[in-house]
């Protein structure tokens, strides 16, 4: 612990020794242990994955359970808020590289990659190929040999544009909750906090139908050459952060119920917004280059 006088909050603090780290790499261990052995024809792995995603899910609970309980005892004065801003900082920003690499591979095959092999080097190759995206049949994709079966391509309306406007109203409802918030009518927060974690919750069901849809009627699949993987890749991991932002959003939703934050003092409901404000935007340059252009 740090050395600050009694009944006066520390200008530092140092976290006594902690298994958390140990015990969450176990179960990481777990998980990729199982899906690599599940994937490649194990079926044992499934129990293995289902086990290290429980402990997971436990040694996070536990974990932030303390990092909770440091803060409502006042463990956590200016300067470790300010660091706590600046990793949340750099977290968006490796979050926004993520994306970044996977809209440059959308830009690299759409604009290089499938004209590349539609030019007179391959024209000998593959006569009847066609360098078009998107691509809706066998012989007009990055597969010339007709290994792709043929599928539709998703288009924007209705699912897509229905989950646009659920994104963006819960950006305003969350706003609205914070300046409630900062306001001190714990209220008035708690129940436009409810409602962006419906909004959210809502999202992730429109995803998932959007998903079955392009499966069953489609035939849009994660194989589908360069634009289903791609189209996956980005709605997936898309949808993924929006679950996790939406957890987030929902605990901190339960912490002021518990009374939790003050008006003055409420970074953990800042950061949880910066990540939810983060997923809409991501969502918008999604919106417009996977299902417009």
């Amino acid at each position: 612990m740090s050395s600050a006088a009694p009944g006066t909050r520390p200008h530092y603090f140092v976290p006594q020794p902690s298994r958390h780290p140990a015990m969450a790499a176990f179960g990481l261990f777990f998980i990729i242990f199982g899906a690599a052995n599940w994937i490649n024809g194990a079926d044992w792995g499934r129990f293995s994955l289902l086990f290290g995603f429980l402990w997971l899910f436990w040694v996070l609970f536990s974990w932030f359970s303390d990092s909770i309980r440091e803060s409502e005892t006042g463990s956590y004065g200016r300067k470790v808020d300010l660091s706590f801003r600046w990793s949340m900082s750099w977290f968006i920003f490796s979050e926004v590289m993520f994306f970044g690499a996977f809209f440059t591979a959308l830009w690299w095959m759409r604009s290089h990659s499938v004209p590349a092999l539609g030019g007179v080097e391959n024209a000998l190759l593959w006569p009847d190929f066609k360098a078009v995206w998107p691509s809706v049949s066998a012989g007009a994709t990055a597969s010339p040999a007709g290994t792709i079966e043929p599928f539709e391509t998703m288009t924007p309306f209705w699912l897509p544009t229905i989950n646009t406007a659920l994104l963006l109203s819960s950006g305003v409802t969350l706003t609205i909750a914070h300046h409630a918030l900062r306001e001190g009518k714990r209220g008035t927060t708690v129940m436009w906090m409810w409602l962006t974690v419906l909004l959210g919750f809502t999202f992730v069901c429109v995803q998932a139908y959007e998903y079955h849809h392009a499966y069953t009627e489609m035939n849009l699949k994660l194989s589908s050459g360069a634009y289903g993987s791609t189209f996956f890749m980005l709605t997936g991991f898309h949808g993924f952060h929006v679950i996790v932002g939406m957890l987030m959003l929902l605990f901190i939703t339960i912490r002021l119920m518990k009374g939790h934050f003050t008006a003055d003092r409420h970074f953990g409901f800042e950061g949880a917004a910066w990540y939810w404000h983060f997923v809409d935007v991501v969502w918008l340059f999604l919106y417009t280059l996977v299902y417009w252009l």
